[in-house]
């Protein structure tokens, strides 16, 4: 098979991972690739609204994104802490919180965290 333009609509995902009264994650498969945009409101906080889900200590997953508006705030599990907010390119290694700052709803897009994000990987049955 040659090579091709993969194109699809964060606005039509492939999937939305939803937070409760918190946001969600829309995710869409490329290929190989995974492209998730987070929408996570005021109070959002992976330890309380994503560890249940992905049934971890801290998150594992290593992100690599951009930050579209909003600001959130990682603390990394040795306790260093780092902040992002509009404009930021980022990349988070596993082992962290994270949580938004503010009052504004942080929406971000991540480019390598979201195949297993807020899933239950022990659980999962090969690939999508």
């Amino acid at each position: 098979m040659g090579r091709q333009l993969l194109a699809k609509s964060l606005d039509r995902p492939d999937e939305t991972r939803p937070f409760p009264a918190k946001g969600r994650v829309d995710v869409v498969v490329l290929g190989e690739i995974t492209v998730g945009r987070g929408v996570l409101e005021p109070g959002w906080r992976w330890s309380e609204h994503v560890q249940p889900l992905a049934g971890t200590d801290s998150c594992e997953a290593s992100h690599t994104g951009y930050v579209l508006s909003g600001r959130m705030r990682v603390a990394m599990a040795d306790g260093v802490e780092g902040e992002a907010g509009p404009g930021f390119a980022f990349v988070i290694p596993p082992g962290h919180d994270a949580w938004v700052v503010g009052d504004e709803p942080c929406v971000f897009l991540d480019f390598t965290g979201m195949d297993e994000y807020a899933t239950r990987t022990t659980n999962r049955k090969g690939p999508r």
